[in-house]
């Protein structure tokens, strides 16, 4: 049985942007806001594949591009929220939250789920912004290679 591109395409996010994650950790920048930011390259990555898998199989109707897409991506973040609470937890709760950078989303004390909620509402944001940029990419080149076999 295989296992839709978007589910594959979604694992895939989550595993390079825990990856990623615990490297920083590794390396002692887990604070380092500014190396947060980067995990938006591995939404770019899991949606692109997808999208270049649909484009490759034929399918060019934007909605359902659009819808598989977003599908892949929402599936990356979500899994990784939940992924990030459970490591949260096993870490110690609100004293390892305590610990990330005080000026990433908040100022004082957040909870496990304060912290996760804020970041699951960055993380859809993020998702819907490089599904809609992944889609004008696409769609803009399958259009220009379109017409230039056309003529």
């Amino acid at each position: 049985m295989k296992l839709p591109k978007e589910l594959t395409n979604g694992v895939l996010i989550i595993v390079g942007i825990g990856l990623y994650f615990l490297a920083m950790e590794l390396l002692g920048l887990a604070d380092s806001h500014i190396l947060r930011v980067f995990n938006v390259l591995f939404i770019f990555y899991g949606t692109n594949r997808t999208l270049l898998s649909n484009y490759s199989e034929g399918k060019t109707t934007l909605a359902a591009n659009a819808v598989s897409a977003l599908l892949t991506a929402l599936i990356g973040v979500l899994l990784s929220i939940v992924a990030l609470i459970g490591y949260s937890y096993a870490k110690g709760g609100e004293e390892y939250i305590g610990s990330l950078s005080k000026t990433f989303l908040f100022g004082g004390e957040p909870s496990v789920m304060t912290y996760s909620i804020s970041l699951l509402f960055e993380g859809v944001s993020s998702a819907v912004i490089v599904t809609f940029m992944l889609l004008l990419y696409w769609d803009a080149r399958f259009s220009s290679n379109k017409k230039i076999a056309k003529t």
